[in-house]
């Protein structure tokens, strides 16, 4: 590590639980951030502040002026740019040091395949059941741990589910993709937007701990957040052995 980069990351490295080493594999790591609205812009904010060596940000959608309320990635100047430049600019300013490698391609399972091989932490900042379950299922079968975050009105939610161990549940045993969960969207049902800041840096905290090796987080746990009442949960949640996904009766 560089002088101008102990100098950079002094207060990580000053923590115990992160230290040289855990700094280190920070500033090597490949994450991959799915989603660059409410959640995946706070989200690369910090991980890029934070020393994260490469981001690779996915998004196919556009920045509009809808977005500047919460996607606090993007500016006034950059509507009309693939939200991936828009925010790999705002990354370069912070950080020049990460490398942000662009995709602006919707995330599929035929992409997926070939991105989440090459992360060491998924973020799913998606908005979406169909985006959710596919980087479920991606994970699961490339053994990547993955970090999931939602959030809508006032309500939002993460949680981890690190592969790497054989018996973690999955996202489809705690929201099966069987079930009749209703598709809430922040464009007909509103976000605060502080609630998006919230989840997404809650989000990039988990994925900084699982990079530095800190055991201490949210694997296994559902934590909620009423923005309203500014109630905070945490549930923990176990592998469903019948569910579809991750079972191996399947």
């Amino acid at each position: 590590m560089e002088d101008i980069q102990l100098q950079r990351y002094a207060r990580h490295i000053l923590l115990n639980e992160i230290g040289i080493e855990g700094q280190q594999r920070i500033l090597e790591s490949n994450v991959l951030i799915i989603g660059l609205g409410g959640l995946g812009s706070p989200a690369a904010l910090y991980l890029a502040a934070s020393g994260a060596g490469k981001l690779t940000l996915c998004d196919h959608d556009h920045v509009d002026l809808g977005n500047l309320q919460r996607q606090i990635a993007h500016r006034t100047s950059t509507i009309g740019l693939p939200k991936v430049s828009s925010a790999s600019m705002a990354i370069s300013e912070i950080n020049p040091e990460t490398v942000c490698v662009q995709i602006t391609h919707r995330a599929e399972d035929s992409l997926l395949d070939n991105l989440v091989p090459q992360a060491d932490v998924v973020l799913d900042c998606s908005d979406n059941f169909a985006t959710r379950y596919a980087i479920n299922r991606a994970c699961l079968v490339h053994k990547k741990p993955l970090v999931s975050g939602a959030a809508i009105q006032f309500s939002g939610q993460a949680a981890v589910y690190d592969f790497r161990d054989q018996d973690a549940a999955c996202y489809n045993c705690l929201f099966p993709e069987d079930s009749e969960a209703a598709e809430v969207r922040c464009a007909t049902s509103g976000v605060f937007s502080p609630l998006a800041g919230m989840i997404g840096s809650i989000q990039a905290s988990e994925a900084l701990k699982l990079l530095a090796n800190i055991e201490r987080g949210l694997s296994g746990k559902l934590l909620t957040v009423d923005a309203l009442d500014m109630v905070i949960r945490q549930s923990r949640f176990q592998k469903d052995p019948d569910c579809k996904v991750c079972s191996h009766k399947n």
